[in-house]
């Protein structure tokens, strides 16, 4: 990971990114072209405002998808003001910054020199440098607030009282749509406004009281509210109820487990309950517990946090409803599953009476890539879009081993269930159990339209 000073940049990685800035602190960020200029009020992503083509705000998380901001963007500038009113930014702890890919691993830290009277300050900027994009460290203040930066970047800013974006502002918006309100922070009226960063509505409290009871007497530990989850289903429900059809996949083309990574949670592991019908969270978790299936989901101990969401309902339209569920993804997490993969392929290699793979930190890195770049780039395949295989990627991470053959598989969610995968069919059992292999590299990446991807990459 890269630690960036006033006016370092970094290449980024293809994918989206996420830009976190925790405290008490509001991030923003601006979507302009070449002329440092916004195309209208849309392109303001703030907290009355939360989402544009390509940018996504929940809490203190910016997700930025440089594929899919509107036409003819070329710069994302992230900044970050005081969340309470009035404040400046010398009164409180210095803001930091951090910026992850898509697969939640690290890519630089910025911490800029302390502010003093400013109220806004510059972080960063994401811009595209020929047929890439880069991003450059700023820490540039603003002591006119929120309102003088918006007016610099072109915004028509209403300094009225607290207006609240309409559920329209989530998708691209026409020019002379109207002045953007910055003056307070009113949320819109329920259900179409997500509850602030941390609040719990009281339909996730009372979906997490009747889950907590079915997982206690399961024997399962406690799953957690989190807001990044709740804004990828409340997303997601939003959009099944706007296609009166359920699907994993919505009618815009994204799946809701690229909604999830897109709010700034990778995951280790997921799940998610898709249903219409039921007309209150009792009715929904009633359904869940009924199904054999659904109520192992309910009980799993691996989960940790979850959400749910519901949208539509009106007049005789149904309800529809997405519940998450998810343990976020950690370096030892992740650790242990790739162990669990490397220790499952073993046992059945000692099962045929053949010696053990020996795990390949350079395998291991190689296999680990492809995951994410299959989780970020939305394919599945051996090759890569750009036309490496298995053996490019190996020579690239350094290895030198003379014979190389990889496993790939998509949409399983334990180490178990992968390898039982791998096992069952023979082309991907035959590389398990080739003799000639020694030694084996792991990856996992969560995201995509599939939700997992794995990869084993053995050499010999």
């Amino acid at each position: 990971m890269s630690e960036l000073v006033p006016g370092g940049n970094l290449a980024l990685p293809g994918g989206a990114v996420t830009v976190r800035v925790p405290g008490p602190f509001d991030v923003s960020a601006l979507i302009t072209d070449d002329g440092d200029t916004v195309r209208d009020d849309g392109d303001f992503v703030f907290y009355n405002q939360p989402s544009a083509p390509g940018a996504r705000l929940s809490g203190d998380t910016l997700t930025v998808d440089p594929r899919a901001l509107r036409p003819g963007a070329t710069r994302v500038t992230v900044a970050v003001s005081a969340a309470e009113p009035g404040a400046v930014l010398g009164d409180l702890p210095s803001p930091a910054m951090q910026v992850d890919d898509a697969g939640g691993r690290p890519l630089a830290r910025f911490s800029p020199p302390r502010p003093r009277q400013e109220a806004v300050l510059l972080l960063a900027e994401i811009y595209r440098r020929g047929e890439g994009w880069k991003l450059r460290a700023l820490g540039q203040g603003y002591a006119d607030g929120l309102a003088g930066l918006a007016r610099d970047f072109g915004v028509d800013v209403r300094d009225g009282g607290p207006v609240a974006a309409s559920p329209a502002a989530a998708g691209p918006r026409a020019a002379g749509n109207g002045p953007v309100a910055l003056a307070g922070r009113a949320s819109p009226p329920p259900p179409a406004a997500p509850p602030l960063p941390g609040a719990v509505s009281p339909l996730s409290s009372a979906f997490l009281d009747a889950v907590n009871s079915a997982r206690a007497a399961a024997g399962s530990p406690p799953v957690a509210y989190d807001d990044r989850l709740a804004g990828a289903a409340r997303e997601h429900a939003g959009v099944m109820s706007g296609a009166g059809r359920l699907g994993v996949e919505g009618v815009d083309g994204v799946s809701v487990h690229q909604r999830v990574v897109a709010a700034g949670y990778p995951y280790l592991t997921v799940g998610e309950h898709l249903v219409s019908g039921p007309r209150t969270v009792a009715e929904f978790v009633g359904h869940c517990l009924r199904h054999d299936a659904a109520r192992r989901t309910v009980c799993d101990p691996d989960f940790t946090h979850a959400a749910v969401a519901s949208a539509g309902g009106g007049g005789s339209a149904d309800t529809y409803w997405t519940a998450l569920w998810a343990r976020p993804l950690t370096p030892d997490g992740l650790a242990r599953t790739v162990a669990e993969v490397v220790g499952l392929t073993n046992r059945e290699r000692a099962r045929a009476g053949l010696p053990a793979l020996s795990p390949d930190p350079l395998l291991a890195a190689a296999a680990q890539a492809h995951s994410a770049d299959m989780a970020a780039r939305d394919f599945y395949s051996h090759t890569a879009p750009d036309g490496g295989g298995p053996r490019d990627r190996a020579a690239a991470a350094g290895s030198a081993r003379r014979t190389i053959g990889e496993n790939i598989a998509c949409g399983q969610r334990s180490a178990a269930d992968v390898v039982r995968g791998w096992m069952n069919s023979p082309g991907h059992r035959a590389n398990i159990l080739e003799p000639d292999f020694t030694h084996i590299g792991v990856g996992f990446a969560g995201g995509g339209r599939a939700g997992t991807y794995w990869t084993q990459l053995f050499g010999g």
